[in-house]
């Protein structure tokens, strides 16, 4: 029987964990035409590790890192009620481990460990087209409170 563990990242996950970037990445062009078309990336995954004020964790079962996503301490708007908030991103499953609620295990982790620092308020971005993300975090809660739009 397989077990799941959800842990922190280390800096020795970091090759499969720039997969999963690129998975992401490769997901959301179709959402977003105005990424650049080569290689890019759209995180500093390194730094998210070593950070004081950031946590990456991963799901990994029987050895293998199936999930990833991180939280970050930054400072909020000054016209809202708290001054530091926690941002959410870089949530990923491999296709084979989707539909077993690892990303929620991640999420939940994620959430632990910035209440765990005094965050109380949480926040991530996706997609508007990208309905079965958004399907997965409003089961866990979240809800749309701005919509953010482009003309070009």
């Amino acid at each position: 029987m397989s077990k799941l563990i959800i842990r922190a990242a280390v800096s020795a996950d970091l090759p499969i964990l720039r997969g999963f970037e690129q998975s992401i990445i490769a997901t959301e062009r179709p959402f977003n035409d105005c990424l650049k078309s080569e290689y890019i990336c759209y995180y500093d995954i390194g730094a998210l590790i070593d950070g004081e004020s950031s946590s990456v964790m991963v799901a990994e079962e029987d050895g293998v890192i199936v999930g990833s996503g991180y939280a970050r301490i930054k400072k909020s708007k000054a016209h809202l009620t708290h001054e530091f908030h926690a941002y959410l991103g870089f949530m990923f499953v491999a296709p084979t481990h989707r539909g077993r609620g690892i990303n929620q295990f991640i999420i939940q982790a994620l959430i632990n460990w910035g209440k765990s620092q005094g965050m109380n308020d949480f926040y991530l971005e996706a997609y508007a087209d990208n309905n079965s993300a958004l399907k997965a975090y409003e089961k866990l809660g979240f809800k749309t409170t701005l919509i953010e739009m482009k003309l070009s």
